[in-house]
C-alpha cells in the first residue's frame, strides 16, 4: 500500500510540475497580450502568445475546445491590448489550412523559443487552430447637424 502511495505521490508532482512549468513559460516567455472576448455576462479576458505575419497579427489556440475560441466561434468582436494599447479586431480562425497553421507554429517557436518548446509538451499541434486579427475600423465621428 505504501508503494502504491509513492507511486501515486510521484505522478501527481510530475503532473503539478509540468502544469505549473507550462503556466510559468507561457507568462515568462516573451510578450503577452490580453485578450478580452464577449463571454455571457460581461467580458473574459485571456492572457496568449501573439506574432505578426503578411500584416496581421496571430494568435493560436492550442485545443479547438478552449474556451476563448468557442467565445471567438460565438462572436468574433475582441479587443486586445498590446504593449499598452487596446485594439478592436474581428477574430477570425483559419481552420483547415495545414500550411498556415504549420507557419503560425513556427513563428511562434521563433518568438517564444524555450517556453514554445515546454508548452508544446501538452497538447496536439496538429489540432491547434491559428487566429488572424483583422482590425476593426474606429467609426467615424458624426457630423453636426447644419443648423441654418
Amino acid at each position: 500500500m505504501r508503494r502504491i502511495r509513492r507511486i501515486l505521490a510521484v505522478v501527481i508532482a510530475i503532473s503539478l510540475a509540468l502544469g505549473l512549468g507550462v503556466m510559468g513559460a507561457s507568462e515568462l516567455g516573451g510578450e503577452v497580450v490580453t485578450l478580452r472576448t464577449n463571454a455571457p455576462g460581461g467580458e473574459a479576458e485571456t492572457r496568449i502568445w501573439v506574432v505578426d505575419d503578411g500584416g496581421s497579427a496571430w494568435l493560436r489556440a492550442g485545443n479547438p475546445g478552449s474556451g476563448w475560441l468557442q467565445r471567438i466561434d460565438a462572436d468574433p468582436d475582441v479587443v486586445v491590448e498590446r504593449a499598452g494599447e487596446s485594439t478592436r479586431y474581428r477574430a477570425v480562425p483559419v481552420r483547415n489550412d495545414p500550411t498556415l497553421r504549420d507557419r503560425i507554429h513556427a513563428l511562434m517557436r521563433e518568438k517564444y523559443t524555450w517556453a514554445d518548446r515546454i508548452v508544446s509538451l501538452i497538447g496536439d499541434r496538429a489540432q491547434s487552430v491559428p487566429i488572424r486579427l483583422d482590425p476593426v475600423e474606429a467609426a467615424a465621428p458624426a457630423e453636426p447637424a447644419d443648423a441654418g
